[in-house]
């Protein structure tokens, strides 16, 4: 899914870091590439024990063992810019454009279906060992992830180099890394609407309120998708986004596929036990980002209104 050439990308959008090692508090993360819930979540997702990472003082807060980061954010002006070429491939220019994209789809759609007025998270792109976040401490291990505690999506650049192959598996094009971060988004819609603090999601199962808040996100994702060709820049009057194709979309429901609980555990230990489920099998994924990609509706991405036999 391509950017058109002529709008106009701001790189203060994004904020940027490099980190040090160890980093204070509990880590928290959000699985291979989604939302902030805990370590064992990731450990359950990835199939890797990440719990070793809980250690120390919770209270950490977004900003400690920081430096000068080394992402040149100065390269990005233009949807060209985000878009890349044979010679440059900018993901830090494709991850503001996206942001903004997402900014005025749900800046518009929020206020019109859910008369919930958007305010925008914050989005920080970071490089190193560790980050730390008004959630704890996470590694680079935990992938993107968004804490509803500083209200902030967090991305480590080294992630979309590791996305194909190993335990993700997942082919890294321009619609799947905007997928991964809509879904992040997701989360903060999520928050803004107040479900973050109305569910449970210490549990695990395939019918959980863990495996539900994951589904929404991607189903929040497709809503994106579905508006993003229409919604246009302020800045230029120009759509931020052109029509996705059928193969750029299969981009992105392979990405969802990879990142199901039962593809994830087969590839990592050859066994699926759904009980251990917090982000709901490959199929369920790509059912609830295909439910927001064709309906557009937010109201259509109530996962917690369905029996378990309807996710």
């Amino acid at each position: 899914m391509s950017f058109n050439k002529g709008i106009q990308v701001d790189p203060n959008r994004v904020s940027t870091r490099s980190t040090g090692g160890g980093g204070r508090g509990v880590a928290i993360g959000g699985g291979s590439v989604f939302t902030v819930i805990a370590l064992v979540i990731l450990s359950q997702l990835t199939g890797v024990d990440l719990t070793g990472m809980l250690a120390g003082d919770s209270s950490s807060q977004a900003g400690s063992s920081s430096t000068s980061s080394t992402i040149d954010m100065s390269v990005c002006g233009t949807g060209s810019d985000a878009n890349g070429d044979a010679a440059n491939t900018y993901t830090q220019c494709r991850m503001a454009a996206t942001a903004e994209s997402l900014d005025a789809v749900w800046g518009e759609q929020l206020a019109a279906q859910a008369k919930v007025d958007y305010v925008k998270p914050e989005f920080l792109l970071w490089d190193g060992s560790s980050v730390s976040t008004a959630c704890g401490s996470a590694t680079s291990a935990v992938g993107p992830f968004y804490c509803p505690g500083d209200s902030t999506v967090y991305l480590d650049m080294s992630f979309f180099q590791e996305m194909e192959g190993g335990v993700i598996g997942a082919a890294d094009t321009p619609l799947a890394e905007e997928y991964i971060v809509a879904h992040e988004f997701g989360h903060h819609i999520q928050n803004e609407l107040g479900l973050m603090n109305s569910t449970d999601r210490s549990g695990t199962g395939a019918t959980s309120d863990s495996v539900r808040t994951e589904l929404q996100a991607d189903c929040y994702a497709g809503v994106w998708v579905h508006y993003a060709a229409t919604t246009k820049d302020p800045e230029t009057g120009e759509a931020f986004l052109t029509k996705p194709t059928q193969d750029e979309i299969q981009t992105a429901l392979d990405a969802a596929a990879a990142v199901g609980d039962d593809h994830i555990q087969q590839r990592s230990s050859g066994t699926v036990d759904s009980d251990s489920w917090t982000h709901g099998s490959s199929a369920q994924r790509q059912k609830w980002f295909t439910t927001g990609l064709e309906g557009g509706e937010i109201g259509q991405c109530d996962t917690f209104s369905v029996s378990g036999s309807e996710l």
